[in-house]
C-alpha cells in the first residue's frame, strides 16, 4: 500500500514540475520568483521521501505567493502548485 502511495505522489510531483516549468518559461514572471520556483523544483527532483520533498518545496514557494510584485496570473499558478504540494504532504 505504501509503495502505491509513493508512486501516486511521484506522479503528482511530475505534474507539479510541469507547472513549474511553465512558470519558468513565462517572461512576465519576475526573476526573484523564478529563483524560488527553481529552488523548489530542485528540491522536488532530489531523491528521498516525496512528502518531505513536497514540504520543502512549499517552504520555498509560500513566501513568494505574497510578493507584491507578483503578477496576478503567476500568483494563481503558485497557489495551484502550493495546493498540489500540500495535497502530497497531507496524504
Amino acid at each position: 500500500m505504501a509503495k502505491k502511495q509513493d508512486n501516486e505522489r511521484e506522479e503528482k510531483i511530475k505534474q507539479i514540475i510541469s507547472l513549474m516549468d511553465l512558470m519558468l518559461e513565462d517572461v512576465s514572471v519576475p526573476r526573484n520568483v523564478k529563483k524560488s520556483v527553481e529552488d523548489a523544483k530542485k528540491r522536488l527532483l532530489e531523491k528521498g521521501d516525496p512528502t518531505v520533498r513536497a514540504g520543502a518545496a512549499v517552504y520555498y514557494l509560500e513566501e513568494m505567493s505574497e510578493d507584491i510584485n507578483l503578477p496576478p496570473h503567476a500568483r494563481t499558478q503558485i497557489w495551484q502548485i502550493l495546493s498540489a504540494l500540500e495535497s502530497i504532504c497531507n496524504q
